[in-house]
């Protein structure tokens, strides 16, 4: 026992965390067991663990000082500030529904400038998105007025400052290029040789989509934090395990994008509950903290 109060411990690195499923639980198109890692995060920033708990007074006498301390409603709260974002920790952090990339198509808004080479003529076919296939995805065809998914291809002539004018005059069409079947030629009668034109439309395109519901928010996980401490009495890095057996994520959430300053982090915020680790059910604990050596 005094050897163990005597040993004393830095702290300067990084936590990997993984993530396990309290219970069954369904991300994107893959469904985790009970104990099933969920995700691991290796890409972390900083992660700090804090507690807080609220103390109440019995005061009186001269100066009404404080003469005896209740303390209670602990809480602790463990932060996450990742790097990068994947749509798993997207979908982890906001509860939103995943479909993941796949061979089924979806309808995305395309926005470009194209230079027109034959007059009355743009030919997209380059500048469009791919698909698996390696073809273009083609241009959504427009349905009929007042339908609930109908749209209008736009088309603007570029002016020689750059500035987009209005949209040009006439019918458009949309028809195939040379081979293949997806419409990647337009056609319109105010085309005009040598100029170029920003086409605003839609197009077939392969994406990993997340829908975020009113209903649906972050969920609960099992947290095993791996750290480094290193040892004062000779700089030995034992490994520390902070373990968190039920941590609920919060829901609030903020994406900042800027193109100036650092890179934009993601932070996840978990708040501990009481419950049994792993190997060990003697008592409920917020979180436990295991170095080895």
């Amino acid at each position: 026992m005094a050897n163990l109060m005597q040993t004393r411990f830095g702290s300067r690195e990084i936590c990997n965390v993984t993530l396990k499923a309290k219970s069954e639980r369904k991300i994107g198109n893959k469904t985790f067991q009970k104990g099933e890692p969920v995700y691991v995060f290796d890409t972390l920033k900083a992660s700090t663990l804090e507690s807080s708990a609220t103390s109440v007074y019995a005061t009186g006498g001269r100066g009404n000082s404080r003469l005896v301390t209740w303390e209670g409603e602990k809480t602790v709260t463990f932060t996450m500030e990742d790097a990068l974002i994947s749509p798993v920790t997207f979908s982890i952090l906001s509860g939103a529904g995943l479909d993941e990339y796949s061979d089924e198509t979806t309808k995305v808004h395309f926005s470009d400038t194209v230079k027109c080479t034959t007059a009355g003529k743009l030919d997209m076919s380059e500048v469009l998105p791919t698909v698996t296939s390696g073809k273009t995805g083609g241009i959504v065809q427009p349905g009929d007025k007042g339908s609930a998914d109908y749209y209008a291809i736009y088309i603007y002539k570029i002016d020689e400052e750059g500035n987009m004018g209005t949209p040009i005059t006439g019918a458009i069409t949309l028809s195939a290029g040379t081979s293949g079947t997806d419409l990647t030629q337009i056609a319109c009668e105010g085309l005009t040789a040598n100029e170029y034109y920003l086409v605003d439309c839609y197009v077939y395109a392969h994406a990993t989509k997340m829908t975020v519901t009113p209903d649906e928010f972050a969920g609960s996980y099992y947290f095993e934090a791996e750290t480094l401490f290193r040892r004062e009495a000779d700089g030995v890095d034992l490994p520390a395990t902070f373990i968190i057996p039920h941590g609920k994520i919060q829901s609030n959430y903020t994406f900042s994008m800027a193109s100036t300053g650092d890179p934009s982090t993601f932070t996840f915020t978990v708040d501990a509950m009481p419950d049994y680790i792993q190997f060990d059910r003697s008592k409920k604990v917020l979180f436990a903290l295991e170095i080895l050596g």
